[in-house]
């Protein structure tokens, strides 16, 4: 695996990444307002997966596809987006936005272990008060106070919960096959491809053709958020390539924190108010930790 020759090159690469990926949520809300969720999906997808291969001839060789590392990058894009999508999405019908949210946003404690167990990262004090803080913070921003009146099945906490775990492993066979092919632009381009093709076949299963999906009225958004999202993608790829997962997943998971901050400062569609503010310190102090630690 090639290393980063700045240490703090993982932490702005992720960070990047989560800034990047916040402003496909707000493009992504505008245009939920006139596209279904699964027809916005595979636009996003479709979107990334073209970009992908139009840039490919000039940076891929073909010995690429002979390596181990296909299969990992492949599993890539069955995990993510399509099955944590589809994971929070019917976590979100069942429980809610709030507690959907605030359940998947324990994503970096996911990472915390997996570094650990599997990579063999180092963990200390830092690192794991950074991810709690981050943790911390997200879940602030997600909650909105009220005693909660549980209206459904206790199993239905699994969804969002399998949704961040199901994200964390594709960051962790990302790693993995990028110890035997340190490629970030060949994990996008294969896990998209795979991706694009079970999206594609989410929208013939319900007698609708990707043309006509193109077509209604509001999908201009979501290619804006396609193109938004590949870059992204590439960039936490690189992060993670150079970093390690118990440093870049907390930083990349920030992302509501950025999406709050771009809907106040750029899109006008939140105010600040005293919780949303501690969230946001708290998601600052997380980061500036973890990027402590990396530096140590």
């Amino acid at each position: 695996m090639t290393a980063c020759t700045n240490v703090l090159l993982p932490v702005l690469f992720a960070a990047l990444a989560a800034v990047i990926f916040a402003t496909g949520i707000q493009f992504t809300r505008l245009g939920l307002r006139t596209v279904d969720s699964m027809s916005g999906t595979f636009i996003t997808i479709a979107v990334g997966t073209v970009l992908y291969w139009g840039v490919a001839p000039f940076v891929i060789e073909r010995h690429y596809w002979l390596t181990d590392a296909v299969l990992l990058f492949a599993l890539i894009g069955v995990f993510r987006p399509v099955l944590s999508a589809n994971l929070t999405m019917a976590g979100t019908r069942l429980l809610g936005p709030t507690i959907c949210t605030t359940l998947t946003g324990t994503a970096p404690l996911f990472a915390l272990f997996m570094g650990w167990a599997v990579l063999n990262e180092s963990l200390n004090a830092l690192t794991i008060f950074g991810a709690c803080a981050v943790v911390a913070g997200v879940v602030l921003l997600s909650w909105h106070g009220g005693a909660i009146k549980r209206s459904w099945p206790l199993w239905a906490i699994a969804l969002p919960i399998g949704a961040a775990l199901v994200r964390v492993a594709g960051h962790l066979l990302a790693k993995l096959g990028m110890e035997e092919l340190p490629s970030p632009f060949f994990v996008g381009l294969v896990g998209y491809s795979v991706s694009c093709l079970l999206a594609l076949g989410l929208i013939y299963s319900r007698g609708t053709g990707p043309v006509r999906v193109l077509r209604t009225q509001g999908s201009h958004y979501f290619l804006i958020t396609g193109v938004l999202y590949a870059v992204a993608v590439y960039l936490l790829n690189i992060a993670l390539e150079c970093g390690d997962l118990v440093v870049v997943a907390p930083v990349v998971s920030a992302e509501p924190v950025f999406a709050l901050l771009l809907g106040w400062l750029v899109f006008k569609e939140e105010r600040l108010t005293r919780r949303n503010v501690t969230a946001v310190l708290l998601v600052v102090v997380g980061i500036v930790a973890v990027t402590l630690r990396h530096t140590q």
